[in-house]
């Protein structure tokens, strides 16, 4: 395996930025690798995920970048920011999956759920309850939302409430209000919600 630093600005660290192959030779079995690269000129939120065939879709998580020290958002300052992965979730072996759908040569199955912090929805007869999002009336929280699923575009909505995007893929943009966020594999949005 290795590890894809999606979005992080390679300085003169090329080979640490992951893709299997191209700048290195994947990880083995039992063997380590440490990734080292200084963040510069960059803030926001970022995705990491594995970079070897379809591992990526269920070895991912991300990158939170804050400002400097002293420096504020160029936004009202929320009470709290929640990070939101989107994934995705197959009840089959996904390097199986691929390879007998490179054998056929038809498009691989789609999954079988999404998931949101690795969480699929309220399923019966399991532990999980899913993913709950905790709020109190009245709060401004900082949603780092994530698309790290493999092909699919998604969409992110709160039932009853309005969602002011701020940032999307790391950069700052001029707010925008909307009921529903479209997101795409590997994209990132930034987005505030009052409760």
């Amino acid at each position: 395996v290795t590890i894809h630093w999606h979005g992080v600005r390679q300085l003169r660290t090329g080979w640490s930025d992951g893709p299997a192959f191209i700048t290195q030779c994947p990880i083995q079995t039992g063997q380590s690798y440490i990734y080292n690269f200084t963040i510069t000129g960059q803030r926001g939120t970022l995705l990491w995920h594995a970079h070897i065939t379809w591992l990526r879709a269920t070895v991912h998580g991300a990158i939170v970048i804050l400002p400097k020290r002293g420096v504020p958002y160029p936004f009202p300052t929320p009470d709290k920011e929640k990070i939101i992965v989107l994934g995705e979730w197959w009840k089959s072996d996904i390097e199986t999956m691929i390879k007998q759908a490179m054998q056929a040569g038809v498009p691989p199955n789609v999954s079988d759920a999404h998931t949101i912090n690795g969480q699929a929805g309220p399923v019966p007869n399991c532990s999980s309850k899913g993913f709950t999002l905790h709020v109190e009336s009245g709060k401004t929280y900082l949603l780092r939302i994530i698309n790290a699923a493999v092909n699919d575009e998604l969409f992110f909505k709160v039932a009853g409430h309005q969602l002011t995007v701020v940032e999307v893929d790391a950069t700052y943009i001029k707010p925008v209000r909307t009921d529903t966020i479209f997101i795409t594999p590997g994209q990132t949005t930034n987005a505030l919600l009052t409760a």
